[in-house]
């Protein structure tokens, strides 16, 4: 059993310590935002906050987030109205979609530590997700447009 805060809300979830978050997230707390891509922390689509840092729940336990903060694509918005979910949409990033809750994630978090970053450090920070459909040139512009608060 873990206890934790999960979008700013109390959360218990049953399952053994060692299942990783990604599932607990999906299967008992119902929140299929976050989504499994590789299972090994290689492709970043499950990426989540923990404690305001991102984290792949893939290979995140249970155990590991007991007692922190977990934020979800779910939590980051109530109304999908964050900048860079805005940013997303003007840009017209998505194209299968199945990665960007993940970027959305990671990019949250570099926005978070660097209000205006340059373009390099958005490249370096966003190196790791991958985006299949090879949207990435949308994916900076969307995360260019969000620092600038438009």
């Amino acid at each position: 059993m873990a206890s934790f805060t999960l979008n700013g809300k109390p959360a218990t979830v049953a399952s053994d310590a060692q299942t990783m978050l990604l599932w607990a997230l999906r299967d008992e707390l119902g929140l299929t935002g976050t989504k499994y891509g590789c299972g090994a922390s290689l492709c970043g689509a499950c990426t989540v906050h923990v404690n305001g840092r991102a984290v792949r729940s893939c290979v995140t336990p249970l155990s590991a987030v007991e007692g922190k903060k977990v934020t979800t694509i779910e939590g980051l918005s109530p109304e999908s109205k964050h900048p860079l979910q805005q940013a997303w949409v003007d840009q017209a990033v998505p194209q299968c979609g199945y990665c960007q809750s993940g970027q959305i994630m990671k990019a949250a978090e570099l926005l978070s530590k660097t209000r205006k970053p340059s373009r390099a450090q958005i490249v370096s920070h966003m190196n790791g997700n991958i985006c299949r459909c090879g949207t990435y040139h949308r994916i900076i512009a969307a995360i260019e447009q969000a620092s600038k608060g438009a």
